[in-house]
């Protein structure tokens, strides 16, 4: 039952991303919603269904997005992979941990998606996409982590409470 907030939420962030956040751009650079709220999701201890969300935010982007669906999943699952494993780890700085997942799940997306575009063969310069897309890419994602990590953490106390013993 409680996953079942995950598909209004993530449904909400695929729509908001397609019409507002991807229109949102920074040289040519634009933040990556869905990202960010896994990357937060998934960093909530007492999370327990961060691979359900991210394999229902993986089917909406698939829909909607122009990019391989297979670089979407690996992404994805990605991110929250190296969000769990800083979960384990960093737990004192969870701000912290947030920005090194979004900053590796920012260039990790971007650095799959230039292999697969380049192997299709789309001429892109590395330099070129690195210094125009990426980097502003990671600022405005860099910026959109606070309220939405802010904003998950708090959605996460209410979808899983703390039992109280008496």
């Amino acid at each position: 039952m409680r996953n079942i907030i995950a598909f209004p939420l993530l449904g909400l962030a695929v729509i908001l991303q397609t019409s507002v956040i991807g229109r949102i751009n920074l040289i040519s650079g634009y933040a990556d919603l869905p990202l960010i709220l896994l990357a937060a999701w998934a960093l909530q201890e007492r999370v327990k269904s961060s691979w359900h969300w991210t394999a229902t935010i993986c089917l909406m982007i698939g829909f909607v997005s122009a990019m391989p669906w297979p670089v979407v999943v690996v992404g994805y699952f990605g991110v929250v992979f190296v969000a769990q494993l800083l979960q384990k780890r960093i737990w004192q700085a969870p701000l912290l941990a947030m920005f090194s997942v979004v900053f590796v799940g920012t260039l990790f997306m971007h650095l799959l998606s230039f292999a697969v575009l380049r192997i299709s063969g789309t001429p892109f310069l590395f330099s070129d996409v690195m210094g125009l897309i990426t980097l502003p890419s990671l600022l405005l994602n860099m910026l959109f982590s606070i309220p939405i990590y802010t904003f998950i953490r708090d959605l996460a106390v209410w979808v899983y409470p703390e039992e109280q013993y008496e």
